[in-house]
C-alpha cells in the first residue's frame, strides 16, 4: 500500500422511510433552501410532492432550480449560484442523480466566491469554502452522494472537467431504494456501468500488498454482475436496487482507493467524447474501458489475469497469463453488451471526424493516467479502436 490519509464526513442515511430524516437534518442549516432537481421525473413520480412536505415541516422557505442537464453545464451552476446570491440561500438540497448532485457541489463553491466558479473546477483558483448541502438519491451511479468529486460540462467551449474539494462533501445523504423504481432501464444499465467503471479505475493499480482492498473491489464487480439481469428483469424490485444503490455509493466513497493508486485515464477519454458529443457517460465508459483494457494490458498482465479468475469465472489451466487475462476483457465487453450497453462509438453516430478534436480536449492537461501513462497516439488509438 502507499500512505495515505482517508477522511469522509457525510452521514449517509440508507433505507426505506428515511426521506423522515429531512425535516430533522435540514433545520441545522438554516431556513432559506436551493432544491435543485433535474428534468421533472419527481414531479412524475411524487417524490418532489414527499421532498417539499419534508422542507415545509422543517420550516424552510424554498426556491428553486429546476432542468439540470445529464452532463450539468456550467450554465445550470451559473443560474443556482445567481439565486443563491440574489436569495440568500443558507442550503442547498440536490434531489436526483450524479448530475444533480455535481451541479450543487459547483453552485455551493460558486455561492461563496466574488469570480467564476469555472476557475476552481479547472484549477486556476482554489476553494476555500463552499456552501452546505445535502442530497436525496434518485440513481445508482456516480457515488457522487458520499465524495467531494464532481464534472462540469463547458458547453460553450466543449470542455468536460473533472474537479473536487475538500468543501465538497455532502453534509448528509438520504438514499431510499425505492426511489430508483422509476428508473429506465437504458438509465438503470448506464449506472451500472458506471459503478464497476469507478471499481476498475482503483482496481487496474500496480499498487501491492493491497489484499483488502483489491477483495472490496472484486466482492462489488461480482455483485454487480449478479444482481444487474435480477434487476432488468423486474425493475421494481426493492431487493436488487437496495444491492445496486449501496455498490454504487461503495464504489466511490473511497473505501477501495485507502492506499492505492488509482488511474482514471479512461474517465478522462471518455470526457472528452461526451463534451463533443453530449452522450451518457455509463454509454461511452461502456465502449472505451475494454478497449484501454486491451491498450494497457502488458503494462501489468497479472492484474487482468486476478481480474478475469476471480471476477469472470475464467478458468485458466491450459491458458498462458495473457490468455486469460484477454478472456476476461472479453467477459467483461460481453458483459455488458448482454445487458444492454453500446459497445461502439457508431452506436452513438460517431465516426472518426472529431477523433482528433476529442484526443486533444482529453491532453488538455498532457499524458495522464497511473497505469499506463498515455500519450496522444494512446488517445488515438484506443478511439479508433472503438469506432
Amino acid at each position: 500500500m502507499i500512505p495515505f490519509r482517508y477522511h469522509n464526513p457525510t452521514q449517509l442515511y440508507f433505507g426505506r422511510g428515511m426521506l423522515e430524516t429531512l425535516r430533522k437534518l435540514a433545520p441545522a442549516y438554516g431556513a432559506k433552501v436551493l432544491l435543485v432537481y433535474g428534468g421533472g421525473s419527481i414531479k412524475k413520480n411524487g417524490l418532489y410532492d414527499q421532498v417539499m412536505q419534508e422542507l415545509s415541516a422543517a420550516g424552510a422557505a424554498v426556491s428553486e432550480l429546476a432542468g439540470v442537464e445529464p452532463n450539468p453545464r456550467l450554465s445550470t451552476v451559473h443560474r443556482g449560484v445567481e439565486i443563491c446570491k440574489k436569495e440568500r440561500i443558507d442550503f442547498i438540497l440536490a434531489v436526483g442523480g450524479g448530475s444533480v448532485i455535481d451541479c450543487v457541489k459547483a453552485i455551493a463553491v460558486g455561492a461563496k466566491v466574488d469570480f467564476d466558479v469555472w476557475d476552481v473546477i479547472t484549477r486556476k483558483a482554489a476553494a476555500s469554502e463552499a456552501l452546505p448541502f445535502g442530497t436525496v438519491l434518485t440513481l445508482a451511479a456516480t457515488g457522487s452522494e458520499m465524495n467531494s468529486g464532481s464534472v462540469i460540462t463547458n458547453w460553450e467551449t466543449k470542455e468536460k472537467v473533472g474537479w473536487g474539494s475538500p468543501h465538497t462533501f455532502p453534509k448528509f445523504s438520504i438514499l431510499d431504494p425505492s426511489f430508483t423504481f422509476t428508473v429506465p432501464r437504458d438509465q438503470t444499465v448506464y449506472g451500472m456501468v458506471d459503478i464497476m467503471s469507478h471499481v476498475f479505475e482503483q482496481y487496474v493499480s500496480h499498487t501491492t500488498n493491497a489484499p483488502v482492498q483489491e477483495g472490496f473491489a472484486e466482492t462489488i464487480l461480482r455483485t454487480v454482475i449478479e444482481t444487474a439481469p435480477k434487476l432488468l428483469a423486474d425493475l421494481a424490485s426493492y431487493e436488487h436496487r437496495e444491492t445496486i444503490l449501496y455498490s454504487g455509493t461503495m464504489a466511490l466513497n473511497g473505501t477501495l482507493s485507502m492506499g492505492v493508486q488509482g488511474d482514471w485515464a479512461t474517465h478522462n477519454i471518455e470526457h472528452a467524447v461526451s463534451a463533443v458529443y453530449d452522450i451518457p457517460h455509463g454509454g461511452g465508459l461502456a465502449i472505451l474501458f475494454p478497449h484501454w483494457m486491451e491498450h494497457v494490458l502488458d503494462e501489468n498482465v497479472g492484474r487482468f489475469k486476478r481480474m478475469a479468475v476471480n471476477v469472470f469465472g475464467v478458468e485458466p489451466s491450459g491458458r498462458s497469463d495473457r490468455q486469460t487475462a484477454l478472456e476476461g476483457i472479453r467477459a467483461l465487453r460481453a458483459f455488458w453488451t448482454s445487458i444492454g450497453a453500446p459497445n461502439r462509438l457508431a452506436d452513438y453516430g460517431i465516426g472518426e471526424e472529431q477523433l482528433e478534436v476529442m484526443a486533444d480536449k482529453a491532453m488538455a492537461n498532457g499524458p495522464f493516467g497511473q497505469f499506463k501513462k498515455l500519450q496522444r497516439e494512446d488517445v488515438l488509438a484506443i478511439y479508433r479502436k472503438s469506432l
